[in-house]
């Protein structure tokens, strides 16, 4: 049996992966990754000049990213029969050679390959390359250290409530928020409800040569995929 390798891309410089990923997609001839219909997807963008020669390519198409809402019953039966087609055909390519499955960022840390990897358990060997998560990318590109000392550093999806937003923002010195997009508007009042929106950094596409830095507080829109930071300010020797 050959195996199933879910390949950790890091945040989007290419130069940021490891060698390890570099080893294994010069040398796999099957790669799939996930992106949105009509569109090549940031993890196949990350490895442009770096695949194997003739290597198979599998674009992971979703069916549904924003037209619905998360709540929609709809939205998860969908995502569903995604993840269970797709562990079904990779299952059945690792039977006889290698596959690898891009991911960007670290595939462990909010990363869409999960879904493939619970139901790949006991059918496919399955092997994780862990990667430079995309928000330690993002804060690195503000300079500052995100946490010091003591501090506490907490990671928010922006798709919560805004009570839960407020509250958990108030709680904690260093902040990490991804997931914005349309919830740009209720972030923005959560953090003001919690005292931090001045001190709040708006990260997009970051370490990619489009990369924008910008204070939260200014902007109106927000790609889904960008990151807020809050930098801790806990004790320093």
């Amino acid at each position: 049996m050959a195996r199933v390798i879910c390949v950790g891309l890091g945040p989007g410089d290419p130069g940021l992966m490891s060698v390890e990923a570099w080893r294994t997609l010069s040398r796999t001839r099957h790669v799939a990754y996930f992106c949105k219909r009509g569109t090549r997807g940031n993890a196949r963008r990350i490895v442009e000049g770096l695949l194997a020669e003739g290597a198979a390519e599998y674009p992971m198409k979703y069916p549904v990213t924003t037209e619905i809402p998360l709540s929609d019953p709809e939205y998860s039966r969908l995502l569903a029969q995604f993840y269970d087609d797709w562990s079904d055909r990779l299952a059945t390519l690792a039977e006889t050679e290698d596959v690898a499955v891009l991911c960007e960022g670290d595939p462990f840390l909010y990363g869409s390959f999960m879904h493939l990897h619970s139901r790949l358990n006991g059918r496919a060997e399955v092997e994780v390359i862990p990667g430079i998560s995309g928000m330690s990318g993002c804060w690195t590109a503000t300079g500052t250290p995100i946490t010091w000392g003591d501090d506490v550093l907490t990671v928010l999806p922006a798709t919560l409530t805004e009570d839960e937003l407020t509250r958990r923002a108030r709680d904690t010195d260093a902040l990490v928020v991804m997931k914005i997009g349309r919830n740009l508007a209720k972030l923005k009042r959560a953090l003001a409800a919690a005292g931090k929106l001045d001190a709040a950094w708006l990260i997009v596409r970051g370490t990619m040569p489009e990369q924008q830095i910008h204070r939260l507080a200014e902007v109106s829109e927000a790609p889904y995929f960008s990151t807020a930071v809050i930098h801790g300010q806990g004790r320093r020797p």
